[in-house]
């Protein structure tokens, strides 16, 4: 082969090798900036940042919950105790209401954000997880590969995004929280969050959260990532997890 060749043929490596890359997702680390306490027993499942406060939903038949927790000290200042037999998941904060999935009963509550005084209940078909808003539209994950789009005047579905990663699904989709125009998820039982286009569910990065919590802070096998918060007013963005004893405010890094 000539040299010309060989150079032409190099051209044509070097093009292709930063094509792949721009098809692949962004793999990304983190820095934590502060830890916070968090009740360890509560068995985490939703969680929004709103006006200075965590709003947290938590799971488990009997121990389900609805909580307005003190960041800084994670002091419980308000709380409305999910009736059997209910299991608690996702929240979400919309329009001065608050939004709570159940696990299998395919019911959801609404909340006054102030009082907490229940407003009423909603039905779904399937498993509920995860919740999360952009303002517009409220965004539910069921467990699979799944995102369902719901008006949230109705709280009717009006479209689903399926997320993949490259060709392929990315299942066990948890706790959401809409992001600087994207939607993050955590997947449950790994320490890593996808970055997800809300208009196609492509998967723009994954942030790798590996080591954050030690192995001697976890309770057993059930204590895995399942929060996520953002500070949208001071661009802080917190991560936690079920049965954690921290809550993390995490900056998101690029892996060299």
């Amino acid at each position: 082969m000539g040299i010309s060749h060989k150079k032409a043929q190099k051209s044509f490596l070097c093009l292709l090798c930063l094509f792949v890359a721009g098809l692949s997702p962004q793999q990304q680390s983190y820095r934590v900036v502060k830890s916070y306490p968090h009740d360890r027993a509560a068995f985490t499942q939703g969680l929004e940042f709103r006006d200075g406060f965590l709003y947290e939903g938590t799971g488990l038949v009997g121990r389900s919950s609805l909580r307005k927790v003190s960041l800084d000290t994670a002091q419980v200042l308000q709380r409305f105790d999910v009736p059997q037999p209910f299991f608690g998941e996702g929240i979400t904060v919309f329009n001065q209401r608050i939004f709570q999935l159940t696990w299998q009963s395919q019911t959801g509550f609404i909340y006054d954000k102030s009082s907490f005084r229940l407003m009423g209940s909603f039905n779904y078909p399937g498993e509920g997880w995860g919740m999360t808003n952009d303002g517009k539209q409220i965004y539910m994950s069921d467990g699979t590969s799944q995102i369902r789009v719901w008006d949230p005047a109705t709280l009717k579905e009006v479209r689903r995004i399926t997320v993949k990663d490259g060709g392929g699904d990315v299942p066990a989709l948890n706790e959401l929280e809409f992001v600087r125009g994207e939607i993050l998820a955590n997947v449950w039982q790994t320490d890593r969050i996808a970055r997800i286009s809300p208009a196609e569910g492509k998967v723009l990065g994954w942030i790798d959260l590996t080591g954050i919590l030690s192995k001697a802070d976890r309770s057993g096998p059930e204590a895995v990532l399942n929060g996520i918060a953002y500070d949208a007013a001071g661009d802080r963005l917190f991560v936690t997890g079920k049965l954690w004893p921290r809550i993390f405010e995490i900056q998101v890094l690029s892996k060299k």
